[in-house]
């Protein structure tokens, strides 16, 4: 009896042994209880904007840039345009590194202005071209200009040379041979009319035209002076040699040719949107380069 009664005792014992054996196997082996059947979203990645800053003329440089933000933002990059009314201050702080890239020039004035001060300045891409163009002031009939008649230009190397060159296009003067776009006043040939040659910053030109016969302007200071290029006596065409030497470029300094942000803003400025927008606005007095 006694036996038994131990036999049964152990068997009571192996069995909630062997149950309390199974729930902690089953406790270890259970999956992490799910809250609801959907799963845990992933975060999206967010896309950091990056910033390119331009120096730029207000017209039309500037106005052409405020045209290409929303694509830009598209590509990741966030457009900062600098204006400056000058054409120092835009090559010296590219220069220095402080902003990305500059649109205001043309290939022979970065290239006489690299020399002067010593910069380190590239062009990376052609843009559009501004012809040069000769305004009416006191007088109008550039064919049968007065004795002595006055004219002012601007006064930078490159398009004081540009203008003279113009001059002489329409038979006003002649210039030394050689001189080319390092020509000034000093450099005419022949001035059958005695014409005075008003040398002046190229911001100022367009404010004495009340002051003089005639004024030769950049296409940028006629746009902003509130002229059309219909309104101009003579003007540079727009297959002439000097339409493609005086193509408005991307400047950058020297090391940065192949900044991803800048080569994304020369893709949106080259874009069709952009050249519709430049016909329908300036009607001429800027022209688009392929």
């Amino acid at each position: 009896m006694k036996n038994l009664k131990k036999l049964l005792l152990l068997a009571l014992v192996s069995i909630l042994a062997l149950t309390a054996l199974a729930g902690c196997q089953s406790n270890e082996q259970a999956p992490p209880k799910a809250e609801g059947n959907a799963e845990t979203p992933k975060e999206t990645p967010k896309t950091e904007t990056k910033k390119v800053t331009v120096a730029a003329s207000p017209t039309p440089h500037a106005e052409m840039l405020a045209q290409v933000k929303e694509a830009l933002q598209e590509k990741g990059y966030e457009l900062e345009v600098v204006e400056f009314s000058d054409y120092v201050q835009p090559n010296l702080v590219v220069d220095a590194g402080d902003i990305d890239a500059n649109f205001f020039q043309h290939k022979p004035y970065l290239d006489d202005f690299n020399k002067e001060k010593g910069t380190k300045l590239v062009s990376i891409a052609q843009i559009h071209y501004e012809p040069l163009g000769i305004y009416a002031g006191k007088s109008s009939d550039l064919a049968n200009i007065s004795e002595g008649a006055s004219i002012a230009v601007p006064n930078d190397t490159t398009n004081e040379a540009r203008a003279l060159l113009l001059l002489e296009a329409n038979g006003l003067i002649k210039i030394r041979e050689g001189a080319g776009l390092a020509a000034t006043k000093n450099d005419i040939a022949e001035n059958p009319h005695n014409i005075k040659i008003v040398e002046l910053e190229a911001a100022q030109v367009a404010r004495v035209i009340t002051d003089v016969d005639f004024v030769v302007l950049n296409g940028n200071y006629a746009l902003s002076a509130g002229f059309d290029v219909a309104d101009a006596v003579a003007k540079e065409e727009q297959d002439s040699e000097a339409a493609q030497t005086y193509a408005n470029i991307i400047v950058v300094k020297e090391g940065n040719e192949n900044n991803e942000g800048v080569k994304a803003l020369i893709d949106t400025l080259k874009s069709d949107k952009v050249k519709q927008y430049i016909n329908d606005t300036y009607k001429g007095a800027v022209v688009a380069i392929d």
